[in-house]
């Protein structure tokens, strides 16, 4: 096996010519096009075993199967021991969690038990520091190099839209023991001595205060750098604790301005609260990245206009406006398939891999959610605070400068597409219609 981030698909499959086995993690909106690519590695290499992995095929395995014959087995939820134990030569039948065709007919294996003592899986830096280049990864919000790891597993949170607790990883939140995460992190300083910043990619990091705590008073003698997924509950003190130990950035899914739909997608958190967490970031000088979501259960004109005025409201460094999308396995995949609120164009990607609105509303179509993203984006950073602190950050660095030129020819063309897909949606006078459940 071999990691195969940021590589073509024609890398890809010359890689493929040498390999016996290829683990692929997929998902809805990239599966039609993970489908092309391995049966062209089936065409080179017929004798690859093909294992795909991920939210789509956990919830729907006998279809994925049926869609795509040159996956060989599909591993449901966590696939650490699965994918190992076939490559030492496990047979199939013997693993938990797997799904397969046999003579025509699809067989199940028993779930495979979520991992609970996740320091017994091996240090992902390692693998990271012979496998792959670091300086093939670019988010522009955190710093450039970077490594991104876990910390954690699962989120106890409920959230309705949320992918991965509902179908992979699980709401059990499980957690490695604080002195492992130090002994990783100590170990990967040495590895990269470039590397900037360290970015724990968890569901939620901190949502469990003495843990956050306990892990940062560790963390603080090693002098890192680091960012983190963060819930807007995480009170003061344990914000104080992680400024202090080195954290720089939070990642915060603020998702609405507006109460309500907080509460229709089970959110746990209030409008209130979320304010409080964002005034003690800025006293602690913790840099955030906000995301947002348009088009969640009981999306208005009004709702939106609300949430963008929260958002200037909160002035973070950065945001993320995103449009929301029914993950089947999700309840809001169930919640829209009930209402017929899934217009008849399923797509969530155009083909250059940008969002589209999937979800629409008696009074709100999917353009209109389209272009309320875009302005979402204008209205923010076309703000005078907003554009005084861009270019005070790339006034004395070159290379923040080189990423802001990238960044804004990435962000025009990607609202010149948003534009013309709603115009051209417009013509056409699409009517909301609903779709039959992917599950069918």
């Amino acid at each position: 096996m071999r990691p195969a981030h940021h590589v073509s698909a024609e890398e890809t499959i010359n890689i493929a010519k040498d390999y016996e086995f290829l683990v692929l993690f997929t998902s809805t909106p990239g599966f039609p096009g993970d489908i092309r690519l391995v049966q062209k590695i089936k065409d080179v290499n017929p004798g690859m075993k093909i294992a795909f992995v991920g939210p789509h095929v956990t919830v729907l395995p006998e279809r994925s199967l049926r869609e795509c014959p040159a996956i060989d087995f599909i591993v449901r939820k966590e696939f650490d021991y699965a994918v190992t134990d076939f490559a030492k030569g496990k047979p199939l039948e013997e693993i938990l969690g797997v799904s397969f065709l046999k003579d025509g007919k699809v067989v199940h294996t028993a779930d495979q038990p979520a991992i609970q003592d996740l320091d017994s899986l091996p240090h992902v830096t390692e693998v990271y520091h012979r496998d792959l280049d670091v300086k093939k990864y670019n988010v522009p919000f955190l710093l450039y190099p970077f490594v991104s790891l876990y910390s954690t597993r699962g989120c106890p949170a409920q959230c309705t839209f949320c992918l991965w607790p509902q179908t992979l990883s699980g709401h059990p939140w499980r957690k490695r023991s604080s002195d492992d995460v130090a002994a990783e992190m100590a170990k990967a300083k040495q590895l990269w001595p470039d590397v900037k910043e360290f970015f724990f990619d968890d569901d939620t990091f901190n949502i469990q205060k003495a843990r956050t705590v306990e892990l940062c008073a560790k963390l603080k003698p090693l002098g890192l750098t680091w960012s983190c997924t963060s819930r807007v509950t995480t009170d003061y003190e344990t914000l104080k604790a992680m400024k202090e130990a080195g954290c720089r950035l939070l990642i915060v899914g603020y998702e609405s301005g507006d109460q309500q739909i907080l509460k229709n997608i089970k959110k746990g958190a209030t409008v209130e609260r979320a304010r409080q967490f964002t005034k003690d970031c800025h006293k602690l000088e913790l840099v955030i990245h906000g995301d947002f979501i348009l088009g969640l259960p009981g999306e208005t004109h009004e709702t939106i206009e609300n949430t963008i005025k929260f958002a200037k409201e909160l002035d973070v460094e950065t945001i993320q406006v995103s449009v929301a999308h029914a993950y089947p396995g999700t309840e809001l995949y169930d919640y829209a398939i009930k209402n017929g609120f899934i217009t008849a164009d399923t797509k969530m990607l155009d083909e250059g891999g940008h969002q589209l609105a999937q979800i629409e509303y008696p009074g709100l179509p999917a353009d209109d959610i389209m272009e309320s993203v875009h302005r979402f984006y204008d209205e923010y950073y076309f703000r005078p605070k907003a554009i005084y602190r861009i270019l005070r950050k790339s006034m004395f660095d070159s290379g923040e400068r080189k990423r802001l030129y990238k960044e804004a020819k990435s962000f025009l063309k990607l609202r010149a597409s948003r534009n013309k897909w709603v115009k051209d949606k417009r013509k056409q006078g699409d009517s909301p219609t609903a779709t039959q459940p992917l599950g069918a």
